[in-house]
């Protein structure tokens, strides 16, 4: 056998040495992503039996594109089973709270919000969401009450933010109100532009916008129409005009509502006009870098199972563990600028750690 010399070692394990260098540099990044817009959509109510539900009856969902899958573990401060007040809290403030409580921890204190810090930064914000804006999920990224009942005074705080625009049902906690206040005329003299009907939402650009197009919640779907993608269309058309970025929070509401009737018809219906709407969001992180789209759930609702079903039908056959909501976790789909920090399985208030971390804020 040839003998291999001293010096040939010493070149090989240079070569070697260079060749791991070179490797670890191309898999292996100390850079974050850079994140400057974040569409976080938030199917209540949505299990993993929910998504396949329409996945099935539609013969696929734009939802299947996400580029990864995580898990949130959804439990309150003070119940087994979160409410979608203390579920929206976590995700919107980084904190485990009450069932029961918007924007405040388990003392009742109040906690900054996602978008209340994305505000601060600079960038746009807004809310949409397919049931009353004061709702407790889409409540809870922007007010601060003790409980979630409390939808007056919860539209107060929508008017005493600094938030850039809002979309969705419950005209009548700003209107018809028991102190007779008309917070549609302190959102016109905070510079809003107040819609009630969708020709003149999809007609704005630009600008801060209201819209209530419900007196309380806006119908089921499909009665609703396009309520939902055209909302979220509107909503990213103005927030695109902020060179600083924006954070968008958008709700499925019904899903819930559907799995709470242990209905799977019309959990399939939500679920398709969901995922109507995840495209609008995918559409345009594809045409900005540095948007991230995550879609998750502030709970399971019903234990739907699903026993039956078929691809070329569109049949879906359900079994039912509850009318309320359940503990199981829930998924985390993300997709663009940084989707990959959301695979794993992990805290419900981890969502936000997460994106504070990708903006780059700190607390």
């Amino acid at each position: 056998m040839r003998k291999i010399t001293i010096p040939l070692l010493i070149v090989l394990s240079l070569i070697i040495v260079q060749c791991s260098s070179t490797k670890n540099t191309t898999l292996i990044s100390t850079e974050a992503p850079i994140v400057e817009n974040v569409i976080l959509l938030i199917g209540d109510g949505m299990g993993v039996s929910q998504v396949y539900s329409g996945i099935t009856a539609n013969n696929g969902l734009n939802l299947e594109k996400s580029q990864y899958v995580g898990f949130s573990k959804t439990y309150s401060a003070s119940s087994y089973i979160t409410d979608s007040a203390a579920g929206g809290t976590a995700i919107a403030t980084g904190t485990k709270t009450n069932n029961g409580a918007i924007g405040v921890d388990a003392k009742g204190n109040d906690v900054k919000s996602i978008l209340e810090y994305a505000a601060e930064n600079g960038k746009s914000t807004g809310v949409v969401a397919s049931c009353a804006i004061t709702h407790a999920t889409p409540a809870s990224f922007v007010a601060h009450q003790p409980n979630r009942n409390m939808q007056e005074e919860i539209a107060v705080d929508f008017v005493n933010s600094d938030i850039t625009l809002f979309i969705g049902g419950g005209k009548k906690y700003f209107a018809d109100r028991s102190d007779k206040v008309d917070l549609f005329k302190q959102l016109k003299d905070k510079g809003f532009k107040v819609a009630f009907d969708m020709n003149d939402v999809k007609q704005t650009t630009s600008g801060k916008l209201a819209a209530l197009i419900a007196d309380e919640h806006p119908a089921t779907y499909p009665e609703r129409g396009e309520f939902l993608p055209e909302s979220v269309q509107t909503a990213l058309d103005i927030l695109d005009n902020n060179s600083k970025g924006f954070f968008l929070i958008v709700e499925g509401s019904q899903i819930d509502w559907e799995s709470h009737d242990n209905n799977a018809e019309g959990v399939v219906n939500e679920m398709i006009d969901f995922d109507r709407t995840i495209k609008v969001a995918f559409d345009y992180a594809d045409k900005n870098p540095g948007t991230l789209v995550v879609i998750t759930a502030d709970h399971e609702t019903g234990g739907m199972a699903l026993t039956g079903g078929s691809f070329e039908t569109g049949e879906v056959k359900a079994a039912w563990g509850s009318t309320g909501h359940t503990s199981v976790m829930v998924p985390v789909f993300s997709y663009g600028t940084g989707a990959e920090k959301f695979a794993g399985i992990y805290e419900n208030i981890d969502i936000y750690n997460k994106i504070m971390s990708l903006y780059g804020f700190k607390k």
